[in-house]
């Protein structure tokens, strides 16, 4: 692993031990050239994935992007740090064992509406405001409704 610090190629790993989602192994490493101490992270990847934009153009799967997209819904919301963690695990886990080397940007997206669903009402609506690109109050007022219903086909309560 090449030094941040000063770009030294041959860094030493002082501590390993499993993160905090038991999904990636934290490794405290040192530059033994110029003192420098990091962290890094190592995760199993089953196989590259390659998003489908919408306008075609394909680009790398960047699992830290699907991690900032589940932030900025769930920015000042009381969702632990953990439970994001696993929803984004579980998200990259279903698109890795399903086979496909490529994944249309829009089944990423139904996936994290998804789990936004499971984690929180109101991270929910954000990301659904702009994956959906929500452009009246009357688009809020559907998606708020039609996620209302489902709340009371899983419950048997209904809410007026």
């Amino acid at each position: 692993m090449r030094c941040p610090f000063c770009n030294s190629p041959d860094t030493q790993v002082k501590d390993s031990r499993p993160a905090e989602d038991n999904t990636s192994i934290r490794r405290r490493r040192v530059c033994p050239d110029c003192g420098g101490r990091f962290t890094t992270f190592e995760r199993v990847q089953l196989r590259e994935l390659v998003v489908v934009k919408k306008n075609g153009r394909k680009v790398p799967f960047d699992r830290d992007k699907l991690v900032r997209s589940f932030e900025i819904a769930l920015r000042k919301r009381p969702v632990e740090r953990e439970r994001i963690e696993r929803a984004v695990s579980g998200i990259v886990r279903r698109l890795e064992s399903s086979g496909e080397p490529e994944v249309q940007s829009e089944e990423i997206g139904l996936l994290v509406l998804e789990a936004l669903k499971n984690l929180d009402d109101v991270a929910f609506v954000r990301f659904a405001s702009v994956y959906r690109d929500f452009s009246t109050t009357e688009d809020f007022e559907e998606i708020i409704t039609e996620f209302s219903a489902k709340i009371a086909r899983e419950t048997g309560v209904q809410h007026d």
